[in-house]
């Protein structure tokens, strides 16, 4: 089915008997996705809604959508590369967060490939962010690919190559995870190991500062297991932060990021990524959202795992740079490994 066109917003389905993933073209979405537990039981552990109304509506918080041109903050909406300064739509005053009022997860994709059948299931879509789209300079072709490359693993393949300017690029994937289900209230009692000894400091508007600081007896050392809620109340609303991830544990070329674990169900995602670093972020601004099957989606209901390009790195020349230009490619790869143990 390559090179077909669908111009309005559809639901896709990727499944190989033991993974049921719907994903959208709006916003390259997960709208659900299934597994089972210990016992084999399903659920659908990602925040969602069952229509694509609410999405189109911009009801979500970037419920499981691709953001982007350039995830995250940047401060002040502004920046200046080659000499050239650049204006963003401040639409999380006072900064612009994840591409502006109509980022990646706003647009509808163009589906360029989708096999259903077969071994590995996977759906291409594209896009061409145009020269000046929310205040970015050059005209961008993006692809994502969501496959499922084994029974209970999913990866994410994210491509862009800039046409005629460089511009900074940082696209994450924001789906946010309850393990034990969408609809089976906060992630507090979640285990999650972050492979990161660093992370990113932030000011009072969540724009980090531009130093490195090691977690090492903070609140944010999650370097082994530890349950979310155990320090959650001594980082103000909670989690929101860039965690530096180290190059340690490897596979397929891509480094371990973070290993969650819900201990009711026994339900365990590795999450592994070739991004330097990653938000942990802990749903702090989900405030009785009416989600799947009338479930109400409250703070701290699920958390974010979107490994990226730091934030703000456009104005920080330390953080590692965001800027690609003619002739280079961008790619971003994340392996969703689901397990019970």
């Amino acid at each position: 089915m390559a090179d077909q066109t669908v111009e309005s917003p559809q639901l896709f389905d990727l499944s190989n008997g033991t993974m049921f993933v719907k994903i959208t073209n709006l916003g390259c979405t997960i709208t659900s996705l299934s597994l089972p537990d210990k016992n084999g039981n399903l659920a659908d552990v990602v925040l969602g809604f069952d229509s694509l109304e609410p999405y189109l509506k911009g009801v979500a918080p970037y419920f499981g959508s691709i953001v982007g041109r350039v995830a995250n903050r940047i401060k002040d909406g502004k920046f200046t590369m080659d000499g050239v300064d650049y204006t963003l739509p401040l639409n999380r005053p006072p900064n612009s967060l994840h591409g502006g009022f109509k980022g990646f997860d706003k647009v509808v994709w163009k589906v360029a490939e989708y096999n259903k059948e077969g071994e590995h299931p996977s759906i291409t879509f594209k896009y061409e962010s145009r020269d000046g789209e929310e205040g970015y300079p050059g005209d961008l072709s993006v692809t994502a690919t969501y496959t499922l490359t084994s029974s209970t693993t999913m990866r994410l393949d994210m491509e862009a190559v800039p046409k005629n300017k460089p511009s900074p690029v940082n696209l994450a994937q924001h789906t946010y995870w309850n393990l034990a289900g969408h609809n089976s209230g906060n992630i507090l009692d979640h285990f999650i190991q972050i492979s990161a000894s660093h992370v990113t400091p932030v000011d009072q508007n969540t724009v980090p500062t531009g130093e490195i600081m090691p977690v090492k007896g903070t609140p944010f050392d999650f370097t082994t297991e530890k349950r979310i809620g155990a320090s959650i109340h001594e980082v103000g609303l909670g989690y929101d932060h860039n965690y530096v991830l180290d190059c340690g544990e490897q596979k397929l070329e891509l480094q371990h990021a973070a290993k969650l674990k819900d201990p009711s169900s026994s339900r365990v995602l590795n999450l592994w990524t070739n991004a330097p670093g990653m938000q942990f972020y802990t749903a702090n601004y989900v405030n009785g959202i009416v989600g799947k099957g009338g479930a109400v989606y409250g703070k701290q209901s699920a958390l974010c795992l979107e490994t990226q390009g730091f934030p703000n790195a456009v104005n920080q020349p330390n953080f590692p740079s965001v800027i690609v230009r003619p002739g280079e490619t961008y790619k971003h790869t994340m392996l969703f490994e689901f397990s019970v143990e």
